[in-house]
């Protein structure tokens, strides 16, 4: 079946799983809308790995192994594109230097310090979960930054052929406003999901978590277009890796206050 194969696509772009060679980027680009299902993947398998540990060992030692499962089971694809982005954004030059800044193999100062401080506060935004919510919070972080990468393409315009360009041209082809609204329909559903396991206070957290993940992505799509004059391969990596860390430091905020 086609959505198998898209299934599959997205897995194998997203993961490390194992899924078979079945896999193109044009599926990846046609099924990107499916995003946030992979994101509920991850998030669960981290989530029970989180939930595991914290009843051995300290919570900071929890959430900086946490994080490097994570980012086990992502190939560190992602991560790779953050450190290039905080390099591109801190070059001082016009849009194609910046962009070849990017795709030069070594990591510079901004790469580095821009990276290390959204691995380290990730880190810490999980050691602060407990048992009763690392799973529901996790879940609501990977789908969140799934989802971001998705909007991202759908506002976002190709800085150059490469990558990006597959997914941004799906996102802009046929059935466009279907292709946000699917993706919108798996994250709330999931949030819904959430709930019923819960309570109706994760529904409200899930809904502005998912929402404030919706503002980091158009923000940084207006930061992309000012420093690269649209968004690119690594934009998306980075994407999902400040959304991550930002809906981390949203459900615990909200957890406080409620």
């Amino acid at each position: 079946m086609k959505i198998i194969r898209g299934l599959k696509s997205i897995i194998a772009f997203l993961t490390i799983i194992p899924v078979g060679k079945d896999n193109s980027l044009e599926d990846m680009g046609n099924y990107m809308p499916l995003f946030p299902l992979v994101g509920l993947l991850i998030g669960l398998l981290s989530g029970i790995f989180a939930w595991s540990l914290l009843h051995l060992i300290p919570s900071l030692i929890v959430g900086i192994l946490t994080l490097g499962f994570i980012l086990l089971i992502t190939g560190l694809h992602h991560t790779d594109g953050l450190l290039d982005f905080g390099d591109g954004i801190m070059y001082q030059g016009p849009p194609e230097k910046k962009i070849e800044v990017m795709h030069d193999k070594q990591t510079g100062a901004g790469g580095l310090s821009f990276g290390l401080i959204i691995l380290m506060a990730t880190a810490f935004s999980i050691s602060f979960l407990s048992v009763d919510n690392v799973i529901q919070s996790l879940i609501l972080a990977e789908v969140s930054a799934k989802l971001a990468m998705v909007i991202i393409a759908w506002v976002g315009k190709s800085a150059h052929k490469g990558l990006g360009t597959y997914v941004v041209d799906a996102m802009h082809s046929n059935y466009r406003i279907l292709r946000l609204i699917i993706p919108l329909i798996i994250c709330f559903s999931i949030v819904i999901f959430l709930m019923l396991i819960s309570n109706f206070v994760m529904f409200i957290i899930g809904s502005i978590v998912i929402i404030s993940s919706i503002t980091v992505s158009l923000i940084i799509v207006l930061i992309s277009n000012r420093h690269f004059k649209g968004i690119t391969g690594d934009v998306f990596g980075a994407t999902n890796e400040i959304t991550r860390m930002t809906s981390l430091i949203m459900i615990l905020a909200m957890i406080t206050w409620l």
